[in-house]
């Protein structure tokens, strides 16, 4: 209320070009106020808990020492922003970064420090200690795979497995970020199909569910779901393929929402499917509703066989 009130009188009293820079400044105090009072509940909380185990002691050590960090983790030194190196094609204007020796394209009306930051956080989010990877030695793809990439965005995940698999189906329902992925996957056009919706418990023009996609297209073998919460309407759309008889594997997001894990291994094990969470925890802060106990797994990784 404050605040907007302060925004209000900016707007009279201070020269246009000066505003946004303040109101900047207003809005990284009030992110830097809230950050430091939610590490301080982590700490309390934990302090106060009598069966800690090692691996949120090892998030508390980090938070000792550290500010709150959605990786608490001392791997993200490994990387840096100013390392990362763009690279604008003559051919179509867009900037790209080389991911494992692929060129990965980004948005149109990104500025260069939005890219970088963005991929930053990719580095982070696919590090071999990070909870939020995907794959592992032992939950991984093969050439036989045919990946459902629910959640595309930018593309990363499925550019890193584009040689290995059969074939892969984008789903983004952000019109901005389809001129990039046909730039990144066009080595590789007859292998991937974009598909320009988001996928739901609804069919309609601008949205998909799983099982009236799946109806058509029989061959998914690997979905890898993170739809910003709404990974719940995704398996609510989806119960005919989860609950049919076949072969696949699921890496589904669970840190948007406190409940996530649990509400989704419930389902799942209901379906006949064998799981592991990832290993360690994120801090989601982005979800201004988080509440004890803080710590969320990144994600389930699930396999049915039959």
């Amino acid at each position: 209320m404050f605040s907007n009130l302060i925004k209000k009188n900016l707007k009279r009293l201070i020269p246009r070009k000066f505003r946004s820079r303040i109101i900047s400044k207003i809005e990284q105090k009030k992110q830097d106020s809230y950050l430091t009072k939610l590490k301080l509940n982590i700490i309390k909380f934990y302090d106060a808990k009598e069966d800690i185990t090692r691996e949120e002691e090892k998030v508390l050590k980090y938070l000792s020492s550290h500010p709150i960090s959605i990786f608490p983790y001392d791997f993200q030194e490994k990387y840096s922003k100013s390392d990362i190196e763009l690279i604008k094609d003559s051919t179509n204007g867009l900037y790209y970064v080389m991911h494992n020796n692929k060129k990965l394209y980004f948005k149109r009306s990104y500025s260069e420090a939005k890219i970088r930051s963005l991929y930053h956080g990719l580095q982070l989010d696919q590090d071999s200690e990070s909870p939020h990877l995907y794959l592992t030695e032992d939950f991984n793809l093969n050439s036989n795979d045919v990946i459902a990439d629910i959640g595309a965005a930018e593309g990363n995940f499925s550019l890193s497995n584009v040689e290995t698999v059969k074939k892969i189906y984008l789903f983004e329902c952000d019109e901005e970020w389809i001129e990039a992925l046909e730039a990144t996957f066009n080595p590789w056009k007859e292998k991937v199909v974009i598909c320009n919706k988001f996928v739901s418990n609804l069919d309609r023009n601008d949205s998909i569910s799983l099982d009236a996609f799946s109806k058509e297209h029989g061959d998914i073998t690997f979905l890898k779901v993170d739809i910003e919460g709404e990974e719940a309407n995704f398996l609510l759309g989806g119960h005919r393929f989860l609950q049919s008889e076949r072969n696949y594997k699921i890496a589904i997001c669970t840190y948007h929402k406190q409940e996530d894990e649990y509400e989704f291994t419930r389902l799942l094990e209901s379906f006949g499917l064998h799981m592991k969470p990832s290993d360690g925890f994120m801090i989601f802060y982005h979800d201004h509703s988080i509440k004890e106990p803080f710590l969320r797994r990144g994600l389930l990784r699930a396999e049915k066989k039959v």
